[in-house]
């Protein structure tokens, strides 16, 4: 055999190992997100709060309590996290919001949020007047100068 053809054969085949393992690991990934997704779905209640404010923090100034932070792993500490500031009941509490609806909650106003311990996954508007349109994205460089 010629030396080209075993190099392609090498290459095909590690190709293949590598397409299996990612298949492999993928299936897992996704079968531990769908029971973390279940036990949400679990523990969810809903609530009615006043959204004070949101911000993109990083958990440790975020005013989190300190069990959630030790609870925590260490990479994702620094990550920025949505944290949504919301009066609920008489006590003004820190929660964390799932993206899609992080970028879509209303603030200073009352909503009916789903909350799942400090993590909230869905919310629906109590006053008449809807979501916020999102906002307008960012022109470009060059699309400023037209």
């Amino acid at each position: 055999m010629e030396t080209w053809l075993k190099v392609l054969l090498i290459v095909v085949a590690v190709i293949v190992v590598v397409l299996a393992l990612l298949v492999f690991f993928g299936n897992k990934l996704r079968k531990k997100t769908d029971a973390q997704k279940a036990q949400i779905d679990a523990a969810a209640q809903t609530m009615s709060m006043l959204i004070i404010d949101k911000k993109k923090m990083k958990l440790m100034e975020a005013n989190l309590p300190k069990i959630v932070i030790d609870q925590t792993p260490k990479m994702l500490r620094r990550a920025k996290l949505p944290i949504v500031k919301a009066k609920v009941g008489p006590k003004v509490m820190t929660l964390i919001a799932d993206e899609e609806v992080f970028k879509t909650i209303p603030v200073k106003t009352e909503v009916k949020a789903t909350v799942s311990g400090i993590y909230i996954t869905g919310y629906k508007c109590l006053r008449a007047s809807a979501a916020p349109a999102p906002e307008p994205k960012k022109k470009g460089l060059f699309k400023k100068n037209k």
